[in-house]
């Protein structure tokens, strides 16, 4: 039953990227729930949700000739931050973790809040106003958030949709392909150091691989019958309850 629930689990996440993203909401506590460890939730989480994030690297395939200059800038501090970050949580106890979870899970459910808006902000300025390139900022705002999405990763892309808008970045969706690629190389250095570490709990990863390959591809296929309102009101209701539970569990 509790391999049952973790295919469920990852497969409402694969289908809540393919239309959103934010699916490591759902994995993560999944696993928590089971009693895994919180380090090694967070690396199964991770590690299990790779092939689908990397996949949608796919999908954007057409833009990637017009946004070579920017894969140089970024992908450079995109792979360190992601493996600074992934050693960081091999260096964190699980009691720790633990005590960051609660944390963690809130701001990512913020960032899900917080996605439209972003989102509309920043194709509302490309149409209104020039922006200068400020290059090198955005570069080190790129190595945080590798930073952050080696060690937990939840919401990372809106958080690079957030400043590649102001870099001189126009067409939406370059910067969704720049933002694939990138979020799925941090997400592949931290598997594979997740995985070189014996950090993944690989019965329950292969259940929720599957789980989360059959989520992406029928939320691919279908996301377009289904009112993303109630996705993202479904996503967020979750993750404020995970984030209530979690901080009275550890905080209480």
């Amino acid at each position: 039953m509790e391999m049952l629930g973790l295919a469920g689990a990852a497969m409402a996440a694969g289908a809540i990227n393919a239309v959103a993203g934010g699916g490591t909401i759902l994995t993560f506590p999944s696993l928590l729930a089971i009693g895994t460890p919180p380090v090694t939730a967070n690396a199964t989480s991770t590690l299990a949700l790779v092939l689908g994030t990397s996949g949608s690297v796919y999908g954007f395939r057409r833009h990637i000739p017009s946004i070579r200059t920017w894969l140089s800038c970024f992908v450079p501090v995109s792979v360190a931050g992601g493996l600074l970050g992934s050693w960081l949580l091999t260096v964190t106890s699980n009691a720790t973790f633990a005590r960051l979870v609660p944390f963690l899970i809130l701001f990512a459910t913020l960032l899900f809040l917080v996605q439209g808006l972003v989102a509309r902000v920043v194709k509302r300025e490309l149409l209104e106003s020039e922006h200068s390139r400020k290059v090198w900022p955005a570069v080190l705002f790129q190595f945080g958030v590798s930073v952050y999405g080696g060690y937990f990763g939840a919401g990372i892309g809106i958080l690079m949709l957030a400043t590649l808008g102001f870099i001189g970045l126009r067409d939406i969706h370059q910067m969704n392909a720049l933002k694939n690629i990138l979020g799925s190389l941090i997400n592949v250095v931290a598997a594979l150091l997740f995985v070189t570490k014996g950090m993944v709990d690989w019965p329950k990863a292969g259940v929720m691989t599957v789980g989360a390959i059959l989520g992406y591809y029928l939320g691919s296929h279908y996301s377009q019958k289904i009112p993303q309102v109630w996705v993202r009101r479904l996503v967020l209701v979750i993750g404020f309850s995970i984030s209530v539970v979690t901080f009275y569990r550890q905080w209480a």
